[in-house]
């Protein structure tokens, strides 16, 4: 186990040089210049070049990205362009916040999602057809749409929920959730969809497998067949589907902050490329590629308790 860990967070460290190179590349080709941004077309060309020395943005694209990989090995992700806060810090703040709703969203999503995908593969054909079309439909709708129209319903016309806002924990465990419970329905109804496909396929293929007949005749109760046996067959493709969505809702969440003014990560994102606020940027992608790598680690390890074969892979 210890040795599958290590070659795994070792694989990581190429990945992390990748997306922050790529990262770097990508939005030193985007229109625009922060300097300009920051100064206003009143400024003077001394100016603008003054700032852009101060801001090292006159130097190489390669220059830059090598003075910023040795501030994020010291620890120093820089500060923003913009309002001069530390980068770092401003993640620490706002990453909790999206976590909270990706966790809550696939947590969601796996709840529901397993439960309508058992009953679907053991209550008739019926049940079956609705799942497919809810998956269908579930994997088409946007979540931005979804979470606007949620707000119509619940916060406007029914003032049961808030509509924006977010409270923090230590603040309100109560108002806490309330904030959260809209964004996060919005963001799990895809998950919901694809976990229950997933699932009902599944517990019907362990079902018609020989040993469950044997199970059957050996006189094992049904739950203890369908919640025990065939969920646990299919446990492998449950966890691979559970990781793809967990890094799926890192991007979902950039829309779904901003409709309903959640301070996370996403909504930051939006602020910081429209302005080309270079540090922050960079610092997010971070963010989302160690958030990423995590997962997958969790994954593999979760692989290698349910299939002792993985570990001497």
């Amino acid at each position: 186990m210890l040795r599958l860990i290590l070659r795994r967070v070792a694989l990581s460290v190429p990945l992390l040089l990748v997306v922050t190179a790529v990262t770097f590349v990508l939005q030193s080709l985007i229109p625009g210049d922060p300097a300009r941004s920051l100064l206003g077309p009143s400024a003077t060309p001394e100016q603008y070049e003054a700032l852009r020395q101060a801001l090292h943005l006159d130097q190489p694209v390669l220059v830059q990205y090598r003075d910023y990989l040795l501030g994020v090995l010291h620890g120093d992700l820089g500060r923003s362009i913009f309002t001069g806060e530390d980068v770092a810090g401003t993640l620490a703040v706002r990453l909790p916040v999206s976590l909270s709703l990706i966790i809550g969203g696939t947590v969601l999503a796996l709840l529901v999602g397993v439960a309508l995908g058992v009953m679907s593969a053991t209550r008739g054909r019926a049940l079956a057809r609705f799942v497919d079309v809810f998956s269908l439909v579930g994997g088409a709708l946007p979540n931005f749409w979804v979470g606007l129209v949620l707000a119509a319903i619940f916060a406007v016309a029914l003032g049961v929920l808030p509509a924006t806002g977010y409270v923090p924990f230590e603040f309100s465990p109560a108002l806490w959730a309330q904030s959260l419970v809209l964004p996060v329905i919005a963001l799990s109804l895809s998950g919901i969809a694809t976990i229950a496909k997933v699932v009902r396929d599944g517990v019907q293929g362990a079902m018609a497998q020989d040993f469950m007949r044997t199970l059957r005749a050996a006189g094992v109760p049904r739950r203890v067949l369908i919640w025990k046996h065939a969920l646990r067959n299919s446990s492998v493709s449950l966890v691979t589907v559970v990781g793809v969505i967990f890094v799926a809702s890192l991007s979902g969440t950039i829309l779904v902050e901003n409709v309903f003014v959640l301070p996370g990560i996403g909504s930051l994102a939006v602020t910081a490329t429209a302005r080309q606020d270079i540090p922050v940027i960079q610092g997010i992608a971070l963010a989302f590629t160690i958030v990423t790598i995590v997962v997958n680690l969790l994954v593999d390890i979760s692989y290698a308790l349910l299939n002792p074969k993985v570990r001497v892979s």
